[in-house]
């Protein structure tokens, strides 16, 4: 698949993605990308952030592929039973553990647990070993329960801009390559 046979949904986490967010660049250079835009990016409520990719998803004219950072991984994966239009694929990067009670804030906590069924269309999972807010293990073990290919990206941190990753060159190849798969 090329990305212009695709919609791309591009699912910021809490805060939302700013400009040097490796999720913003790829916009601006994706044609079919859009953002997944929600009411409240700093007090994210789950049932609202749910309903937002249900909408985008169930709007679009080509298959989705969604490109989900963060807590919008969590949003992506429990609008899933909603989807009426085919999903193609899912680019899941830095998921928080959404179950960790010591997770901050403490409302992200909201957005889970995660649903455990495989997901129903190929994906890929990448991690860190040292998320600030998923254990690099928790992320493992839900990509596993997933079915999705699960990607080691070692000490980046929550794979960000502040953590160095506006341009993310590997994570782009990574997507070419995911995309040309589907």
């Amino acid at each position: 698949m090329k990305a212009s046979d695709a919609d791309i949904l591009i699912i910021p986490g809490y805060t939302n993605s700013g400009p040097d967010h490796w999720q913003s660049r790829w916009q601006s250079r994706l044609s079919t990308a859009r953002r997944v835009e929600q009411e409240a990016w700093s007090k994210p409520v789950r049932e609202d952030w749910v309903a937002k990719v249900v909408e985008a998803v169930n709007e679009a004219d080509k298959p989705v592929v969604l490109v989900a950072h963060s807590l919008g991984v969590a949003a992506a994966v429990q609008a899933i039973p909603a989807f009426r239009k085919p999903v193609a694929g899912a680019f899941l990067v830095a998921p928080p553990d959404v179950a960790n009670p010591n997770i901050r804030p403490k409302h992200l906590m909201t957005f889970g647990p995660y649903p455990r069924d495989p997901l129903p269309f190929p994906s890929i999972t990448i991690a860190s070993r040292n998320d600030q807010f998923g254990a690099f293990e928790a992320a493992e073990e839900i990509a596993a329960a997933w079915g999705s290919l699960f990607l080691d990206a070692g000490e980046a941190g929550h794979i960000n801009a502040e953590s160095g990753f506006g341009p993310w060159p590997e994570g782009s190849m990574t997507f070419a390559h995911f995309l040309q798969r589907l």
